[in-house]
C-alpha cells in the first residue's frame, strides 16, 4: 500500500523563514594614527603654518679676565600643514531604498567613515595614495633617517625589538622615547614565542584573561581597518606625539537628488540622479598632518626621526637618489659640505664631497637645499624605477668685489 505524506519540500512555499533583524558585521574601525598623534586646533584655511626651532644657540667659555665673549644665533623654520581632501559618492536608486528592510543610508554611512580612517592611516604611515601636497610618509621618513632594522636571519627577535640596534634603540638614539607600537595581528604570535636562553617564555600573558600587549611600557596597537601593510613593516614604533594633524573640514555627509555623476577617467555621464530616480550620498573630509621635527641638542641638524620599523624578510624596493651640491656650475666649482637637503620632509646634510644619498620609492618629490651664506634652491626630483644623481648649484649671498674703472677702488656688488 502506498503511503503518502506532505513533506517539507511540498510545503516549502508555505513555510515562513525567520529573518534576524540585525546585520551580522564587525564594528566600523577608526583611524589609528589620528588616535595616537597630537591634534592641533582645526585649520581655518587650506594651509596652516607651524613655527619650529631650526637652529640652537651655543654658549662659550671666556678665557681670562679680559677674554672676548663670542656671539651665537638662534633660528626658526616653517613647517606647513596642507589640507588634503578625501571624498566619495555612493549612488543608490530610490526604489532600492524604499524596498529595503533596513536603513541603507544608516548602514552605509559608518562604513564610509571607516574607509576614510583606512585611507588616512595608509597615506600617513605607508604613503599609499598620499596627496601630492603632503610630506613624506612615516615609513619613508624613518627609512631615510636610517631607522629601519633588517630582519636578519639568526638574530633573536628580542634583540631586533629591544636590544642595541633594535627599533626601540633607533628611536632613542634620535632623542625620543617610544610611546606606541603598531603591528599586524600576526606579530602577536611572534611576541608570544620569544623565549629566554633557558627556554622559558619572556612575553608575559594571562591565559585566563585578556592580555594588553606592550613593549617596554609602550602600548601596542594592531590596526584592523585594512591599512596596515605587513609587506612593508612588521612593526612600527615611535613617539607618536611628535606627529601632528589638524582638520580643515570634519566628515560631512550630504544627500544629493539632483545633478549627474561622471566617470572620473572618461568624463562620461554615468548617472543622472533626477532622470533615473536616484539619490547619492556624498561624504567629504579634509585634514593635514606633519612631522615638525624641531632641532634638539641630540639632533641639531633635524635629520633624525622619532619613528623606526622592523623590515619584513624581503624589504620593499627603494631607489638611491644621490645629490651632488657645489658652489657653482663651472669646472672650478667646489663641493659644499654641510648643506641641508630637504626632500619633502626627509632631511640630510652633505658630506665632505658635497653628497647626500636618499632612498625613495617611485614618485615625485619637492626638494629644498639650504646653506648659511647661500641662496636657497628649490627643485623637484622624479624617481621612476632606477637610481639617479641630482646636481645642485648653490649661489653665495656674499657680495662680490669689483674694480671701478675711474678710481680703481673696490665696490661691493
Amino acid at each position: 500500500m502506498t503511503v503518502n505524506i506532505t513533506n517539507r519540500q511540498d510545503a516549502e512555499a508555505l513555510i515562513r523563514e525567520q529573518v534576524v533583524s540585525t546585520i551580522f558585521q564587525d564594528a566600523p574601525k577608526q583611524s589609528v594614527f589620528m588616535g595616537l598623534a597630537r591634534k592641533l586646533p582645526n585649520m581655518t584655511s587650506k594651509q596652516t603654518r607651524i613655527r619650529v626651532l631650526d637652529f640652537l644657540p651655543t654658549a662659550y667659555w671666556v678665557n681670562g679676565d679680559t677674554g672676548m665673549k663670542q656671539t651665537t644665533r638662534q633660528a626658526w623654520d616653517n613647517v606647513y600643514l596642507t589640507a588634503g581632501e578625501l571624498a566619495v559618492i555612493v549612488p543608490i536608486p530610490e526604489a532600492v531604498l524604499d524596498d529595503a528592510e533596513f536603513d541603507i543610508m544608516g548602514e552605509i554611512t559608518p562604513r564610509v567613515n571607516e574607509a576614510i580612517g583606512q585611507c588616512v592611516d595608509s597615506a600617513v604611515i605607508f604613503g599609499v595614495n598620499r596627496p601630492a601636497e603632503w610630506q613624506n610618509d612615516i615609513i619613508t621618513l624613518a627609512r631615510q633617517a636610517g631607522n629601519n632594522v633588517v630582519d636578519a636571519q639568526g638574530k633573536d627577535l628580542y634583540d631586533k625589538l629591544l636590544g642595541e640596534g633594535g627599533v626601540f634603540n633607533k628611536v632613542e638614539e634620535a632623542g625620543y622615547m617610544v610611546n606606541g607600537c603598531l603591528a599586524s595581528l600576526g606579530m602577536r604570535a611572534k611576541l608570544r614565542g620569544i623565549r629566554a636562553t633557558d627556554g622559558s617564555l619572556i612575553f608575559k600573558s594571562d591565559m585566563q584573561g585578556s592580555t594588553q600587549y606592550g613593549l617596554d611600557g609602550a602600548p601596542m596597537y594592531f590596526p584592523t581597518n585594512g591599512s596596515y601593510d605587513k609587506s612593508v613593516a612588521q612593526l612600527i614604533v615611535g613617539d607618536f606625539k611628535q606627529a601632528v594633524f589638524a582638520i580643515r573640514q570634519d566628515i560631512t555627509v550630504k544627500i544629493l537628488d539632483q545633478g549627474v555623476i561622471q566617470d572620473p577617467v572618461t568624463k562620461e555621464i554615468v548617472y543622472n540622479l533626477a532622470q533615473q530616480d536616484m539619490i547619492a550620498l556624498r561624504v567629504v573630509f579634509r585634514m593635514g598632518w606633519a612631522l615638525p621635527n624641531s632641532a634638539t641638542r641630540i639632533d641639531e641638524n633635524r635629520t633624525g626621526c622619532p619613528f623606526a620599523y622592523l623590515e619584513p624578510a624581503t624589504p620593499y624596493t627603494a631607489q638611491t637618489v644621490t645629490f651632488n651640491v657645489k658652489d657653482g656650475t663651472g669646472s672650478d666649482a667646489k663641493s659644499v659640505k654641510g648643506a641641508r637637503i630637504d626632500v619633502n620632509g626627509s632631511k640630510l646634510v652633505t658630506d665632505e664631497a658635497g653628497k647626500a644619498a636618499f632612498y625613495l620609492r617611485d614618485g615625485s618629490y619637492p626638494v629644498k637645499v639650504t646653506k648659511k651664506g647661500h641662496r636657497s634652491v628649490t627643485d623637484n626630483v622624479y624617481v621612476t624605477g632606477s637610481s639617479i644623481t641630482k646636481d645642485i648649484a648653490l649661489v653665495s649671498n656674499e657680495p662680490v668685489a669689483t674694480k671701478q674703472p675711474e678710481t680703481g677702488e673696490d665696490k661691493a656688488e
